[in-house]
């Protein structure tokens, strides 16, 4: 592939939390790379051949890092393939992408994994990142070859929607991942308290009349895995919070000092159980949608850093699978377009700074999975979106690059718009294209 032409942006407002920046300046971008990126090389001149690109009244941003997506390729293409996930991915300023090994066959060994890295190469125009699983099959039962996939190139591990009902086994997976310091992402959600559960057990599930998932479902297991994180020192990455009590558990686990972080879906950053409305099947999530009030208090933990990074948890499901009564219906909705935009509704109501925003998912998951990502920094990689943050649009069916179109902001109205994508300094989605493709 040829090098992208070199390409200057001026006079852009430049947020990038792995320096601590936020200025006004222009960005220089040569052979993939960021050559300078900050107030200081304004007025610096450009090199021959480049594009120049008037930033002012814009941001940008470093590409952003999705610690959490689902795919349907191997074996689910009708669902989302590799490539139109990447698609997907650019058109929301995502660059790098974490795939989980809930797939078919599923990623357990190392030729699986390798198959993931190999089409992504030759289809995806973003980087994808393959997760392994922790257990063979995704059954719970046996360990994976963790040191192996590690070996090859896999960066955390994961049963994706499943949780390990044995502690014994999770502590012996802990213990083991440790000694290649591989990172250990866990879904909390006890599949005996679950139940039949299908949405937030509470007052709502009794008056839609659905069976309720109680909030120790996730309680409960998060504690534990939080203790084996810490008797065997293991990096936990506690996947998907939804809970202002599973907040404090990890804030006081944290002030332990376990070295454990979290995520939380940007759904229960913007919904609660109120959106499920009349049976809306695409409001069907694992977890569950919660209260209103457990919904803010997951915005208050992103603020305070107790919640260390937001994903969009893509999960794509075809129109067979939703278009069921409600509690038939297929948990997941996809995410990668939206992840950004319904992420700065939060900035737009002042309820969490702009950089804490951005550092949630850029430079806080790119250092979760130890990419050389998630920042301007002169000499990295040019991984870049640009946004004009003032932007109004309508998430209309028409704009989804997903193959499947199971949203959760269906005909959401946002501000905030990502006008160009880049990836290695080569535009990877264009706003301006948006009519033509």
């Amino acid at each position: 592939m040829s090098v992208a032409a070199p390409t200057v942006i001026e006079h852009v407002r430049i947020i990038d939390p792995a320096r601590s920046l936020d200025a006004v300046g222009t960005v220089v971008v040569v052979d993939g790379h960021i050559v300078a990126a900050g107030a200081d090389a304004l007025n610096q001149g450009a090199p021959e051949g480049a594009e120049i690109i008037d930033g002012r009244g814009l941001l940008l941003v470093p590409g952003l890092v999705d610690a959490r997506v689902f795919i349907g390729e191997p074996g689910g293409e009708h669902r989302e393939t590799i490539a139109s996930a990447s698609a997907a991915a650019a058109a929301g300023g995502v660059t790098s992408i974490l795939t989980m090994p809930d797939t078919n066959p599923v990623v357990d060994e190392v030729a699986i994994a390798e198959f993931v890295m190999r089409t992504a190469r030759d289809t995806a125009v973003v980087n994808v990142f393959p997760a392994a699983a922790l257990t063979r099959g995704l059954k719970g039962k046996e360990m994976s070859e963790i040191g192996l996939l590690a070996g090859a190139g896999v960066r955390a591990f994961t049963d994706g929607r499943h949780t390990i009902a044995d502690p014994v086994l999770l502590r012996r997976i802990m213990t083991y991942a440790r000694d290649f310091d591989a990172l250990v992402m866990h879904e909390t959600q006890d599949a005996a308290l679950t139940g039949n559960g299908v949405m937030n057990e509470g007052l709502l599930a009794s008056w839609l009349g659905l069976p309720g998932a109680p909030a120790e479902a996730e309680i409960i297991p998060l504690e534990r895995d939080l203790r084996l994180a810490a008797l065997t020192g293991c990096r936990y990455h506690a996947a998907k919070l939804s809970l202002g009590e599973s907040a404090d558990v990890m804030r006081r686990a944290k002030r332990r000092g376990t070295a454990a972080t979290a995520g939380v879906s940007i759904n229960h950053l913007s919904l609660n159980e109120n959106d499920i409305g009349e049976y809306r099947t695409f409001f069907r999530l694992s977890p569950p949608l919660r209260r209103e009030e457990d919904r803010a208090a997951m915005v208050e933990a992103l603020a305070d850093g107790t919640i260390d990074i937001i994903v969009s948890s893509h999960d794509p499901q075809d129109a067979d699978g939703k278009r069921r009564p409600f509690a038939e219906a297929e948990s997941g909705a996809i995410g990668l377009e939206t992840l950004l935009p319904a992420a700065l509704r939060l900035h737009h109501s002042g309820a969490v700074p702009l950089a804490r925003i951005i550092e949630a998912v850029t430079a806080a998951p790119a250092k979760l999975l130890g990419l050389d990502r998630g920042t301007l920094a002169s000499g990295s990689v040019a991984d870049m979106a640009l946004v004009d943050l003032e932007a109004p649009f309508l998430f209309s069916e028409d704009r989804i690059r997903s193959r499947s179109k199971n949203t959760a902001f269906e005909n959401a109205r946002f501000q905030g718009q990502v006008l160009r994508t880049f990836v290695a300094g080569r535009t990877v989605f264009s706003e301006s294209d948006r009519s033509g493709g």
